[in-house]
């Protein structure tokens, strides 16, 4: 008898104790955290099934079946990183599960940074959408220098007399 594979899903649990049991439909996914991590499974073993039954029911007819099973197929799944999750427990009906999935296709490497938002139907969990994070922004802490102030590296001359032209 062989070792049980390692879960795609990067939880460190073998597939049939992970994701496993929700793609065959054994068992239901508990939180929108283990759904998302079924959904990134079902992509690395090319079960679409499981993504297409797995949005909400609202947004399964702009699921594009062919382009996800063509994405999943030519890409080699290298890893996911969940970053953050907010609700999305059992006792939750909605949550937000923030990841970062790592694929490599056509010879090159890709990250998959989203925001995915989830809600609980029923007692199942559906993907409702996706979206980009959006960049940090850039707070200077700091005051700007002045012309003449004294210049930053510490010479002693006034800024636009150094570094400032």
């Amino acid at each position: 008898m062989t070792a049980p594979l390692d879960c795609p899903c990067a939880s460190g649990k073998p597939f049939d104790s992970c994701c496993g049991p929700y793609l065959s439909g054994k068992a239901a996914a508990p939180t929108a955290e283990a759904l998302m991590r079924a959904r990134y499974s079902s992509y690395a073993t090319g079960r679409i099934d499981f993504v297409e039954k797995t949005h909400a029911p609202e947004s399964r007819a702009d699921f594009n079946r062919k382009a996800s099973e063509k994405w999943a197929k030519e890409s080699v799944w290298k890893g996911l990183s969940v970053i953050a999750v907010k609700d999305g427990l059992e006792s939750h009906d909605t949550g937000v599960v923030s990841f970062t999935a790592r694929f490599t296709s056509g010879g090159q490497d890709y990250e998959h940074r989203e925001i995915a938002s989830f809600r609980k139907d029923g007692g199942t969990w559906y993907f409702v959408d996706g979206k980009s994070p959006k960049p940090d922004t850039f707070v200077k802490t700091e005051p700007e220098l002045g012309r003449n102030d004294p210049c930053h590296c510490g010479s002693g001359k006034k800024f636009k007399k150094c570094h400032g032209s």
